[in-house]
């Protein structure tokens, strides 16, 4: 029995990282998100035209089909010499990160887990699963409800004398914004647990301040789609307004999980 206490000491000093330790943790887990990154570049290379052609372009091809009295066609332009070639790897790219969100979630949830206790830990799969449905949920809402009113609202708007020709790095950035601007807004619900879990937020809280946060939302919304019209500033900050009302209700579970666990 006398050997047992100096055995545990040892091995909680075994168990514990240095500073050096940490960046190199931090290091390797870099390392392996890039490489979930780069694995999927290469897959979205490999369907670029598809990808280009029946996802990307299809929100602005769909509205020329269907145009409405009062609306003009938009039409895409390619200004730059290697224009395309340098749009097809710009969204390469971004589809790549798109791709291995999971694996970037799952690095740095695991970085993070030596910091939680052991009853935190065993969520980190349910919590890398739930925080890339949440962020592919709001790509989705981006692409199927947001782009196509946007689109719908800029097509029919201003005089016909003016036509609707834009350059096609100018429509790609502004789709891929609001897509991701959109997934990185529906991680609110996922964002209040972790905070509710740590001890950091409250719903009493979060109740307090409705109107304050509510206010703070439309900013957010202005923010994360520039240079885009109101309509889909509108269209994020609605459905960002009801997240935080989920959020309230993930936050006051997550509170009640906390004491149970504090409380055993």
């Amino acid at each position: 029995m006398a050997n047992d206490q100096p055995t545990v000491e040892t091995d909680a000093a075994a168990t514990e990282m240095s500073f050096f330790d940490h960046l190199e943790e931090l290091r390797w887990r870099v390392v392996k998100a890039l490489i979930g990154i780069v694995i999927g570049m290469i897959a979205c290379w490999i369907v670029i035209d598809p990808l280009m052609q029946e996802i990307l372009l299809r929100p602005v091809l769909a509205i020329n089909e269907s145009l409405a009295p009062g609306q003009r066609p938009i039409n895409l332009q390619n200004l730059k010499p290697f224009g395309q070639v340098f749009l097809y790897m710009q969204v390469a790219i971004i589809g790549g990160i798109v791709l291995s969100i999971p694996n970037i979630l799952y690095q740095l949830w695991a970085f993070i887990a030596p910091g939680l206790m052991p009853n935190e830990r065993r969520h980190i799969k349910a919590i890398v699963v739930f925080s890339s449905v949440c962020f592919l949920a709001g790509i989705a809402f981006a692409y199927y409800v947001i782009l196509p009113s946007a689109l719908t609202f800029f097509a029919g708007f201003g005089t016909a004398e003016i036509e609707n020709n834009i350059a096609i790095n100018e429509y790609m950035n502004f789709i891929i914004s609001v897509m991701l601007a959109s997934g990185v807004v529906f991680e609110l619900p996922m964002v209040s647990w972790f905070l509710s879990r740590l001890g950091i937020l409250t719903p009493a809280f979060m109740r307090k301040y409705r109107r304050h946060a509510i206010v703070i939302i439309f900013i957010l919304a202005a923010l994360l789609t520039p240079g885009t019209d109101p309509v889909s500033q509108v269209l994020l900050a609605g459905p960002l307004v009801v997240l935080y009302e989920l959020s309230i209700g993930v936050s006051a579970w997550a509170n009640r999980k906390r004491e149970r666990d504090l409380n055993t």
